[in-house]
């Protein structure tokens, strides 16, 4: 079974780390091609297909977290992202969570939500009653525009109504509660909305305007669990002070939104690795970590019997494996096999331990050395190479400015002449 606690992969060449993956993998040979291809694995062709008024491509970094145990399986986790330190705070968490067995994650099926609004409604509890009555061939029709869902015994499963009342009167929403499987899911949603919205009005009248999904996926929770044995994690001490560092972003709305962000630091780097809908995901978490009515932390923190840390994340998730980008993008299909997900719910199951490893791992940073310690040191290295110091001379430069604490673009040039 292959293992992903890798030693000192941060040190080791980009061929021996290429090298790793394409075992992992069993990459072929043009799939290693394509990973060293320095336009970011797309040509200028296929850019102009995927998007209205190309002029060019734009790369950015893709890394590997190494050390992920979920559910009992290794993973190498494909992560694109320009901050440094993220792919490492990753790995560092996954390599802790490990020790107890890693990560226990949980998915909801795909239930993607699609909304129909009703306007000039009459009488709309009158309204309602008639939908649930025809219900069923609202669902039929709507079945019927999904032949591929309809034979695995997916598609539309539910219609559920509410009344919104608005500043210009009262409305009336129906919603299609749909299975979409492996895929992300927007466009079937979207087209079982409008294909529906005719036979809706014949039946309560008024008039359909909106026909569109929610990216607000709340029948799409994923939840990851991971127990940091004590010791490991630094002691009692830094165990508590993570706890107190949790309860301020939970009851703090300035330092949740940090917070949060840290964890979508590894969720939305794995999701640009393979192709996914980032800003929905981030959408949607940001609605689910105000679900109470007040902006609270993602993840929540604890001590168990034995005093070691427990971490937990919840968060709505619409992903796919299937359509739209991830079959697209060359390199978003060689990093889902990397990954070896075969489902979305396993898909999401990743996406989600990766958020709670990169919380942990900045939680204890913050609780601890404070978060610009290892994080500086990789920021110079940036700035040593905005400078136009050569691998050659990088590491030197930045040596240099850590000792004379002075991490800055004019000090990284300075050095550089006096190199």
């Amino acid at each position: 079974m292959p293992d992903s606690s890798i030693s000192k992969f941060f040190e080791k060449s980009r061929k021996e780390r290429l090298d790793i993956i394409a075992n992992f993998a069993n990459l072929s040979n043009d799939e290693l091609d394509l990973l060293q291809i320095e336009n970011g694995g797309i040509s200028y062709n296929q850019a102009d297909k995927m998007i209205e008024n190309a002029i060019g491509t734009f790369s950015l970094p893709l890394g590997i977290a190494t050390n992920f145990k979920i559910n009992g399986k290794d993973y190498l986790v494909p992560m694109v992202i320009e901050e440094p330190s993220v792919i490492a705070a990753a790995s560092k968490g996954a390599k802790i969570a490990r020790i107890k067995g890693g990560f226990k994650v949980l998915a909801d099926k795909s239930y993607s939500i699609g909304q129909i609004q009703l306007l000039d409604v009459t009488d709309i509890p009158l309204a309602i009653k008639k939908i649930n009555n025809s219900s069923d061939e609202i669902l039929q029709l709507a079945n019927s525009k999904s032949n591929t869902l309809s034979k695995m015994g997916k598609g539309a499963k539910e219609i559920s109504c509410k009344e919104v009342n608005a500043p210009s009167g009262k409305m009336l929403i129906v919603e299609l509660l749909i299975d979409v499987g492996d895929a992300m899911g927007a466009n079937v949603t979207n087209t079982m909305c409008e294909s529906v919205s005719p036979l809706i009005e014949t039946i309560v009248g008024g008039r359909s305007l909106l026909r569109i999904l929610s990216n607000y996926s709340t029948r799409r929770i994923t939840k990851a669990m991971a127990t940091f044995e004590k010791e490991a994690v630094g002691g009692k001490i830094v165990v508590d002070n993570i706890v107190s560092a949790f309860e301020f972003a939970d009851n703090d709305v300035y330092r949740a939104v940090t917070h949060n962000k840290g964890i979508m630091n590894g969720t939305i780097a794995v999701a640009n690795a393979l192709g996914q809908d980032s800003r929905a995901i981030e959408a949607a978490a940001n609605a689910y970590a105000a679900k109470t009515g007040r902006y609270r932390s993602l993840s929540k923190w604890s001590k168990d019997d034995a005093g070691n840390l427990v971490g937990t994340l919840e968060i709505p998730l619409s992903i796919g494996i299937v359509g739209g980008i991830a079959n697209v993008h060359p390199i978003a299909k060689i990093c889902t096999k990397i990954l070896g997900v075969s489902s979305a719910q396993e898909l999401a199951c990743v996406i989600t331990a990766t958020g709670l490893a990169q919380n942990y791992s900045a939680i204890k940073a913050l609780a601890t050395e404070g978060i610009q310690k290892g994080h500086m040191r990789l920021h110079a290295r940036n700035l040593a190479a905005a400078a136009g110091a050569t691998p050659e001379q990088i590491d030197k430069i930045v040596q240099k400015m850590i000792e004379e604490k002075k991490i800055t673009l004019d000090g990284a040039r300075e050095l550089l002449e006096q190199i």
